[in-house]
């Protein structure tokens, strides 16, 4: 690992995700292990960005319609059929990245699971060089996993975070992190600290 040429990306670590006022602690979704991530992330953000590497958050959204009515994928009004208008808005207190974790060097907005979808990600990639990426964040089974694939794809080496990342279920979590093992380099955010510390 580079640090310069390293970016740490977290998926969907925002307050309508996990803050008590956002949409999914007002609906009483949400679990321990998810809740517990940004202080986990938070020390290797710091290291990672005293080193030279950068942090991105990717943020979902949904994008306001006429009279602000979100527009809404049919599969996820059917399965979070509690979201509604001023819900993941851009600008909006619920879309915003958790405090534990912001600033970010760059936000993306993303309409979908990956981060690479539809996105400017790519581009900033190229801009700043980034040859490595650190991922961690919601869910592992959905938005962590169709990153780490779609990195991939791109060649671009990826560090998946076992203990920085998080699902609904456990279960599914390990599942998820075994079925990536063959597309990803696996770590705790403690491991991660330690390869930046002995990054030349």
């Amino acid at each position: 690992m580079t640090p310069s040429t390293t970016a740490l990306l977290t998926i969907d670590l925002q307050n309508d995700f996990l803050h008590p006022d956002g949409a999914y602690g007002r609906a009483g979704q949400g679990a321990d292990s998810i809740l517990a991530l940004p202080d986990r992330i938070a020390p290797l953000k710091q290291a990672l960005v005293a080193a030279g590497g950068i942090y991105i958050s990717a943020q979902f959204t949904l994008v306001p319609g006429r009279n602000d009515e979100p527009v809404i994928a049919a599969h996820l009004k059917k399965l979070r059929p509690f979201l509604t208008k001023g819900d993941f808005a851009p600008g909006s207190f619920g879309h915003s990245l958790v405090d534990t974790l912001a600033p970010a060097d760059f936000t993306i907005e993303k309409v979908a699971y990956s981060a690479f979808y539809q996105t400017r990600l790519e581009y900033i990639l190229r801009a700043m060089k980034i040859d490595t990426l650190i991922i961690g964040g919601i869910v592992t089974n959905g938005g962590v996993a169709s990153t780490v694939r779609d990195a991939h794809l791109r060649d671009i080496h990826t560090i998946l975070l076992s203990d920085g990342c998080a699902a609904f279920k456990d279960d599914v979590h390990d599942a998820t992190l075994k079925s990536l093992s063959s597309v990803t380099e696996i770590v705790s955010c403690a491991e991660a600290v330690t390869m930046i510390g002995a990054a030349p």
